[in-house]
């Protein structure tokens, strides 16, 4: 299985079919195989061949899209990275993926430039720009992608278990790591999730968040696979985005919570706007009830959650479940398999709390050139994904929260998740974040980090006073909260957490 196959095909059976839209430009599957074959030539102009290491490093370009399905064509294999990579953590990745040539936008330009010393195997020649103006040592992506033919690159074999990407983890809990992904597990990503979503050649996919990140691919493949119209805004602004719904009628949208709950406050939020969805899934981080509730009155049978990690494991709510299961993420999609275990790895009954852990035909072979990493990750054939959560009688998966953000105090477990539940009820707070920080008692204890809907809604002091009133428990109570006109977040728009926590881990006295 060779997810190259796909955009030559539609080419060839559909060629006027609507294939893609990126602002004002808008081809057909015919019009966009032509340029993918140009950039596909131009790749391999530079030296590459299959096997070897491409870095785009941009927004949501119509270039970005282009340069996932040119490797696939070659046998290229692409890395993908964020655009706010700077300084040493861009030599890091940039060394780490072996990376042979580097597509970038002029933003960036100086930076790479100044690192250059430190990059290992990229050529001089092997900088291309898609913007800005020419400097020494870069080549221009548009003068050598128009030289190019637009004829098919040269045949090469490509077979499933070959790589088609290294997707770093966007580094929510720790240090980052190259996930592989081999063209069998997109061409996975296509099958499993256009059935899930009920996607067919007719749908229209809107797609806001940033591509470098593995939760944009859950509607991509399915939608280069059916050929399906996709498209792509540069960036995620919300009254945009439900203009953008209702001007090309899309059907299918995936959403990080943020930006749903961003999307639910615009003015243009409404039936009429919005009409034409079938499907919305959040992704990224569990979105609380207090807004799916709201969201299913207003969109009802239109609602999904996925629950999943880059590494290969997924489960899906669907909208039929969306009402019927409060606070599940569903089961697993089809031919994965999931368990609970517990320290010891022995298996929990229904409603037991462990670690989750499953397997599947999406699994990652394992992390670039770290054995030992993948070692600890994948045991026996399961991915052991460090997130804790129980079943239902039905086989139906809840979250609790991770590893990484348990609180202990005083020796009791406190997930934050049952906090943020609580707090994301109070009609001031848009958004709530639950982290633990130190305490001289207890040896740490909750902070909760809020944003407000609007200015002065409600004073810290009221709102954490209001909080340890409604939690179910005293251990529960909070120590403190912050209000913050926003959360660090990464480019995918997750909550950064752990940023947050290492802010006010050292600085007691920014707690009330």
């Amino acid at each position: 299985m060779n997810v190259g196959s796909l955009l030559p095909r539609h080419a060839h059976l559909t060629p006027d079919r609507p294939a893609f839209v990126f602002e004002g430009l808008r081809l057909t599957f015919a019009e966009l195989d032509a340029r993918v074959n140009q950039l596909a030539n131009a790749i391999l102009s530079l030296g590459l061949r299959k096997g070897d290491r491409l870095a785009v490093i941009l927004p949501n370009t119509a270039e970005l899209y282009e340069s996932y399905l040119a490797a696939a064509k070659t046998g290229v294999v692409i890395v993908p990275l964020s655009p706010l990579l700077r300084g040493p953590g861009l030599v890091s990745l940039l060394n780490d993926s072996g990376s042979s040539l580097v597509i970038s936008f002029s933003d960036l330009a100086n930076e790479l430039d100044g690192v250059r010393r430190d990059l290992h195997l990229i050529p001089s020649g092997n900088y291309l720009l898609i913007d800005g103006p020419a400097r020494q040592g870069f080549v221009s992506y548009a003068k050598l992608v128009a030289a190019q033919s637009t004829d098919p690159p040269p045949a090469v074999e490509i077979s499933g278990t070959d790589p088609f990407n290294i997707i770093y983890s966007s580094g929510t809990t720790g240090a980052p790591k190259g996930i592989v992904h081999t063209h069998d597990v997109r061409a996975m990503y296509c099958t499993l999730f256009s059935a899930s979503y009920r996607m067919t050649p007719e749908s229209v996919v809107l797609h806001a968040g940033s591509l470098v990140f593995n939760g944009a691919l859950v509607t991509l493949f399915p939608a280069l696979f059916l050929g399906a119209k996709y498209v792509l805004h540069r960036r995620f602004d919300a009254h945009a985005f439900v203009r953008g719904i209702a001007e090309e009628r899309a059907t299918h949208v995936m959403m990080v919570p943020s930006q749903l709950i961003a999307m639910m406050n615009d003015p243009g939020f409404s039936r009429d706007n919005l009409a034409s969805l079938e499907m919305i899934c959040t992704v990224g981080a569990p979105l609380h009830q207090e807004h799916k509730d709201r969201l299913s009155r207003m969109l009802p049978d239109v609602c999904y959650e996925l629950y999943g990690l880059t590494e290969g494991f997924v489960t899906i709510l669907d909208r039929t479940d969306y009402v019927r299961k409060p606070g599940s993420v569903g089961p697993p999609v089809h031919f994965c398999d999931m368990r609970i275990v517990g320290e010891d790895g022995s298996d929990l009954r229904p409603r037991e709390v462990g670690e989750i852990v499953g397997r599947g035909p999406i699994l990652m072979p394992g992390y670039y050139n770290r054995p030992d990493l993948t070692a600890l990750a994948i045991r026996d054939g399961w991915l052991f994904t460090g997130d804790m959560g129980y079943i239902d009688d039905e086989g139906y998966l809840y979250l609790v929260d991770r590893k990484k953000d348990l609180i202990i105090s005083g020796g009791v477990n406190i997930f934050p998740r049952d906090i943020e539940e609580v707090m994301a009820q109070h009609p001031a707070v848009r958004e709530v974040a639950v982290f633990g920080v130190p305490d001289e008692k207890w040896g740490e204890a909750p902070l909760a980090a809020v944003i407000l809907a609007s200015p002065g809604a409600v004073t810290e002091s009221n709102l954490r006073e209001w909080t340890n009133k409604h939690v179910a428990a005293r251990f529960q109570q909070i120590k403190g909260v912050v209000i913050m006109d926003d959360f660090p977040r990464n480019t995918a728009g997750k909550t950064l957490k752990r940023v947050m926590r290492d802010q006010y881990w050292p600085d007691k006295s920014a707690l009330i």
